[in-house]
């Protein structure tokens, strides 16, 4: 497991009501209404973020809109980071979890 994996356990850990599960064959975090707010891929952490909150993410060097398909058809709201930002994490992964906690199921 790498550091960056392992990052991703501990916060996902330290997350309430939180479940990891998988999404796209991806680590993620799961809130209780069964929605995903956080992943882990290919040692990128990526979060499901409110439009201002992505806006801001989206400022950071090398983030960008996430593209499973790596087709040019990002997912909105779902901010990509590399391990350079891994120290804005943790916070990121708060804010994303607060975000999809509020939606409905």
């Amino acid at each position: 497991m790498t550091k960056a994996e392992e990052l991703f356990h501990t916060i996902a850990a330290g997350l309430p009501d939180v479940t990891e599960g998988k999404m796209f064959g991806a680590l993620c975090t799961k809130t209780p209404n069964g929605k995903a707010s956080t992943m882990f891929w290919k040692e990128y952490m990526i979060f499901k973020l409110d439009a201002d909150d992505e806006k801001e993410a989206m400022k950071l060097s090398g983030a960008k809109l996430f593209d499973p398909s790596g087709m040019g058809r990002p997912m909105k709201g779902w901010v990509q980071l590399s391990g350079k930002h891994s120290a804005k994490w943790k916070a990121l992964a708060v804010k994303a979890t607060d975000y999809v906690r509020a939606l409905k199921k």
